[in-house]
């Protein structure tokens, strides 16, 4: 079956997508495109019978409201358009024309174009739509572009977004999110949609901590396991803006896009803007089979070493801090081979005057106290012992006390005539001119080639404040968005340069996790936040859109160096296996024993890395429970692993049982228990883990935690 199928005579299109359908209707002659239907699969028979309930327009109402692919602001229209502009004369009505559509279509995959144009003005735009026969995931962007002659005044665009996506009439809505802060990010939040507009946003230059840009909305009845879903996300990683629209009449769309509220984009004659990719999901299988259509697409289309095993990595900074030495960090690395590490990674405090965060951001070269003969004897020193080695980096700061900003001051992004507010005692270069990124990218290379570096911590530990480009035009305020485009070319670059070179996204933690940054790295350093129990929390609300695959989780010390909470170290490592494993505490400091324990664990998580990395995530309960468990299934079915915790005290009732989802109800399976709670060799079918499940008793104790394998028998 053709992906795309076409009615020309009604105009109508309908996209088909591994299970979901999306139609829409281009009507040519009223210069619109309007969506018909988004949900499951359809004709286009269905489709092109689908009548138009709409009452007719009043002087108080506008039918076109909320139905819309891409609404502009003019005609009758009261809803917030997904585009606005402002003309060189000041307004900003605008009068669409349809100027046709065409399609491209491949084995795999199609493309929809749908071109537009505002009829006696020089602006004009075009629909975009990918889908693929594998992925229920649909893609949508919008170019932009000024199509007058040279000489003519330019156009702003005051509202840009990739996509409008209008949902059905629902009984009633409910919108899906993650909120928080540094050390506390991905917090979960399902609220009932209020009618008006509910916007989403981050101001910040970076995706930020506060927020992540995707929503999911439901009609209030999905769960885990049931019901209907429809999820939006934005592959950006500057400032963006998400805003769900819910009309009094009952509509529902969501528009997204780049920048915030008053971050405008000026074309010139013959200019054209490309706006971020915005994704849309359906699903009828609640949001357990929202997330795992999600960490599909990002693995199979978005990341760009998808089949690769995460590595489990050593990381030096909660050991060491800015104390950094040649010594220290080769006592560290030993330690770390013993215990099974598979990468070590000097974390900051390595380069330039940095012995605190006040000096050093933008000297990359190895500190002499520290390094006397450079880094090179440490990576050969590592790998040595088995390990690839790794460093820590934040191209994209400036402390003020350096010797590139004694140089190169105008290089940083900001106002002149503005006092300069320091973070972290730090100022961001601007990356959205190109000097800057040339830069960046020749000092990369020099440092990975010079220290045989095979994996870079890509950090970005400030947000933006008095932000202007000395490289812009009048709309200074681009950068919010260009910054990170810049950053990406870096990237984009150097990957390309040395394909071998492994990235992780962190800022801060969890600062810049998005779909357009996982597209330029291999993982994300989920929060700054180790805290074994913390972090149950935040990997909940990570795993809504991402895979564990590239959910950095680190075991450090206890009491956590953060919150000072004691947690065994079973648990702490029970917690960390929920991701990408890493270690991050002083093992200088941990006993003889606890170093074996920690081996044991490490040599345990590599023997089901695999199906954690990418097998099926089930999501058993929920942290606010006191105790769940996540079960991820391989792909093939023949392995399954589920960790479980209860973060506190044992409670007195009796725990329901574990029933167990995702399995081969026709296999036998073999359950081996870390916690050793079941007896050994004890065998259950898949459809009795399904109705009747296990025991779900943990071991007695404080935050208690047990690990099971189920292996398919014969």
């Amino acid at each position: 079956m053709s992906l795309i199928e076409v009615d020309r005579p009604s105009g109508t299109v309908l996209l088909h997508a591994a299970g979901t359908c999306y139609a829409l209707r281009v009507d040519e002659a009223a210069g619109t495109v309007r969506t018909v239907h988004w949900g499951g699969p359809l004709t286009l028979e269905d489709v092109r019978e689908a009548e138009e309930a709409d009452a007719e327009a009043d002087s108080f109402s506008a039918p076109l409201d909320g139905t819309e692919e891409l609404a502009v602001d003019g005609q009758v229209r009261f809803a917030p358009p997904a585009l606005e502009v402002r003309y060189a004369d000041g307004t900003s009505a605008v009068e669409p024309v349809v100027d046709g559509y065409d399609l491209r279509e491949d084995v795999d995959s199609a493309e929809l174009f749908i071109s537009l144009r505002d009829t006696g003005r020089p602006l004009g735009w075009r629909l975009h739509y990918r889908v693929r026969r594998d992925c229920p995931v649909i893609e949508r962007w919008t170019v932009l572009r000024h199509t007058g002659e040279r000489g003519q005044p330019p156009l702003t665009l005051l509202r840009h977004s990739a996509a409008q996506w209008n949902l059905p009439v629902l009984p009633a809505y409910r919108m899906s999110s993650v909120h928080g802060r540094w050390a506390g990010e991905f917090q979960l939040r399902r609220t009932r949609l209020a009618v008006g507009e509910t916007t989403l946003t981050s101001r910040r230059g970076h995706t930020g901590h506060q927020s992540n840009p995707w929503i999911a909305l439901d009609a209030s009845d999905a769960t885990e396991e049931a019901g209907e879903v429809w999820t939006v996300a934005l592959a950006t990683s500057g400032s963006w803006r998400m805003t769900t629209v819910r009309s009094a009449e009952g509509r529902c769309s969501v528009l997204g896009g780049s920048g915030h509220e008053g971050v405008e984009v000026t074309l010139a004659a013959g200019e054209s803007w490309t706006t971020p990719v915005s994704t849309g999901l359906y699903t009828p299988g609640g949001f357990g089979d929202a997330s795992r259509a999600h960490h599909s697409y990002v693995r199979n289309h978005v990341l760009p070493s998808p089949g690769e095993p995460r590595p489990v990595l050593y990381n030096s900074w909660e050991a060491t801090a800015f104390d950094v030495t040649f010594d220290g960090q080769r006592e560290l690395a030993d330690l770390a081979a013993r215990i099974g590490a598979e990468l070590f990674v000097v974390d900051d405090g390595w380069f330039g005057a940095r012995t605190s965060d006040r000096a050093g951001l933008g000297d990359w070269t190895p500190r002499p106290a520290a390094f006397p003969e450079g880094l090179r004897p440490l990576a050969d020193h590592v790998h040595g012992l088995g390990m690839q080695f790794g460093l820590w980096v934040e191209p994209e700061m400036v402390n003020p006390d350096s010797e590139l900003f004694r140089e190169r001051p105008d290089w940083v992004l900001h106002l002149p005539d503005r006092t300069a507010h320091l973070l972290r005692n730090q100022l961001v270069l601007d990356f959205s001119r190109p000097e800057v990124t040339a830069w960046a990218l020749d000092r990369l290379l020099r440092t990975v080639d010079e220290f045989a570096v095979d994996f870079l911590k890509w950090d970005f530990n400030r947000s933006f404040t008095e932000a202007g480009s000395a490289g812009h035009r009048p709309d200074a305020r681009r950068v919010f968005i260009e910054h990170a485009l810049g950053a990406h070319r870096v990237l984009d670059e150097l990957r390309a340069a040395r394909p071998a070179l492994r990235i992780e996204a962190c800022s801060g933690g969890g600062g810049r996790v998005d779909l357009a940054s996982l597209a330029r790295t291999d993982q994300a350093w989920t929060s700054d936040n180790t805290d074994a129990v913390d972090r149950l929390a935040i990997q909940q609300g990570f795993s809504q859109l991402f895979p564990a695959q590239v959910m950095g989780a680190w075991v450090t010390d206890s009491p956590n160096p953060f919150t000072r909470r004691a947690v065994p170290l079973r648990f702490r490592f029970h917690s960390a296996m929920a991701g990408a494993l890493g270690v991050g505490g002083d093992l200088t400091r941990w006993s003889e024993a606890e170093l074996d324990e920690a081996r044991d664990y490490v040599a345990r998580y590599k023997e089901v890395r695999a199906t954690v990395q990418t097998g099926e995530l089930y999501r058993l309960g929920s942290p606010a429970d006191g105790a769940h468990a996540v079960q991820y299934v391989a792909r093939d079915g023949g392995e399954s692993v589920v960790l479980q915790w209860r973060a506190g005290p044992a409670d007195r009732t009796r725990a329901p049982r574990l029933r167990l989802r995702g399995l081969d109800s026709h296999a036998v399976y073999r359950v081996e228990d870390d916690g050793g709670t079941l007896p050994a060799g004890t065998v259950r079918s898949g459809a009795a883990l399904a109705a009747h499940g296990l025991p779900a008793e943990l071991p007695p104790g404080d935050c208690a935690s047990r690990m099971l394998t189920l292996r398919r028998a014969g």
